[in-house]
């Protein structure tokens, strides 16, 4: 099988993305390869650990995990096997709360709880294609944080299995968690220098 990239009209499966080189990073929509960026910058990676500690020390004790990137997300059409799963998407951060949906490698289905840190080369991707994809799926709420504009758009999924307005918040505002009745993301301590 070709490597990604090399032959544009070929649908690429979770099979095939097993085949490719370690070290290299790419997430597959609807079979098409997407090459990850570089190396987030610094300002991504503090917001990173900063978030995932917050969920990881709040989960001890308790059923749902935290799994920084990478850790792939196989998002399947419907009773396909694993191999021939075509869509597989690396958030920035994910809280699953069913452990049927994890193995050693991958969570199989749509994780509870969705962050992506946006980047001028995903602030594109972001918000509209991996939006619309994580409604479909099912994920209950995506956050979409954006560490240039200090803001972080919660979007969370309806009785209608669609994502409402999102919830708009600020440099000085508190992210209720909608997963959680007690859990709380003070701004203040994300977007701090």
């Amino acid at each position: 099988m070709p490597l990604p990239g090399e032959h544009p009209e070929i649908r690429y499966t979770y099979g095939d993305y097993l085949t490719w080189p370690d070290g290299e990073r790419w997430e597959l929509f609807g079979g098409e390869p997407r090459a990850m960026t570089p190396g987030p910058n610094r300002r991504h990676q503090e917001l990173l650990i900063s978030r995932g500690s917050t969920f990881h020390a709040y989960l001890v004790g308790k059923t749902c995990r935290v799994y920084p990137a990478p850790f792939d997300v196989r998002l399947s059409r419907g009773a396909e096997s694993d191999e021939a799963v075509d869509t597989v998407v690396q958030p920035d951060l994910l809280v699953v709360c069913d452990p049927a949906k994890l193995d050693d490698r991958v969570c199989r289905g749509a994780p509870d709880l969705v962050v992506e840190i946006t980047s001028p080369s995903t602030a594109s991707l972001d918000p509209i294609r991996k939006k619309t994809l994580y409604e479909r799926h099912g994920v209950r709420e995506y956050w979409l944080v954006h560490p240039v504009d200090r803001v972080v758009m919660v979007y969370r999924l309806g009785a209608d299995g669609a994502f409402g307005a999102p919830a708009v918040y600020g440099p000085e505002d508190t992210i209720p968690v909608g997963l959680f009745d007690d859990l709380t993301v003070d701004l203040r301590e994300v977007f701090r220098e």
